[in-house]
């Protein structure tokens, strides 16, 4: 089930100083994924309790783990199990995931297992598919949204931003499908190492650019910030 633990961050749970794990497996193929290995398998496997006493002796010191991938849902009962662990040590979870399996979301906010829940809303509706390389069930996307909406957990929606794959009008399309969230992430691509070697070529978006998407998203979401 994992495939990495970054021991230490300050940037992926915000305001905590979290601990990251990573799961193996993914259901989507987007091209420019900055962690091909957690999605072809060739990642390293760590054992779950490795993980569980590394955080036993970090308590007091990290106060939070952020669960990522791939996409953890994924791992449906595992997945439960582990964060139920992780809330019996103390610490505040962050779950990101790609919005695919809404029962399973539905399951960890109804079991008061999360405090911080971050969705990838990849592209506008249309154009989900041909973005993430698979076929998408469109209405697990759209339940995701809402139930993610109408929690009672802190969240966010985020969109990484490709040029050529992802423009302006799909930025303003995005922010209508989340129309009154209480944050939008807009992620500029900076190319490294991607699932298509092809897409090392690609660029993201120039900062006035990005500032134009922000502008524009502010006018359906309570909050846009750059990333």
């Amino acid at each position: 089930m994992f495939g990495g633990l970054l021991r230490f961050s300050l940037i992926d749970y915000p305001g905590e100083l979290a601990a990251v794990v990573f799961t193996l497996g993914c259901n989507f193929r987007c091209p420019y994924c900055h962690n091909p290995e957690l999605i072809d398998g060739t990642s390293a496997r760590i054992d779950e309790g490795e993980i569980l006493s590394f955080l036993e002796k970090r308590k007091g010191k990290l106060t939070a783990v952020s669960i990522t991938g791939g996409e953890p849902t994924l791992h449906k009962d595992r997945l439960f199990k582990f964060i139920q662990k992780l809330k019996k040590l103390g610490y505040k979870v962050k779950l990101d995931t790609n919005g695919t399996n809404p029962e399973i979301i539905s399951k960890l906010l109804n079991s008061n297992l999360l405090d911080y829940i971050a969705m990838d809303v990849k592209a506008p509706l249309e154009k989900y598919s041909d973005v993430v390389d698979v076929k998408v069930n469109i209405e697990a996307i759209k339940t995701s949204i809402n139930t993610i909406k109408n929690s009672q957990i802190a969240y966010e929606f985020r969109t990484t931003v490709v040029r050529d794959i992802i423009t302006q009008q799909d930025i303003d399309e995005i922010s209508k499908i989340i129309q009154g969230s209480n944050l939008f992430c807009i992620q500029n691509f900076i190319p490294s190492k991607t699932l298509n070697p092809l897409f090392k070529e690609k660029s993201g978006y120039s900062n006035k650019e990005l500032e134009e998407m922000k502008k524009n998203a502010q006018k359906w979401v309570k909050n846009c910030i750059l990333r």
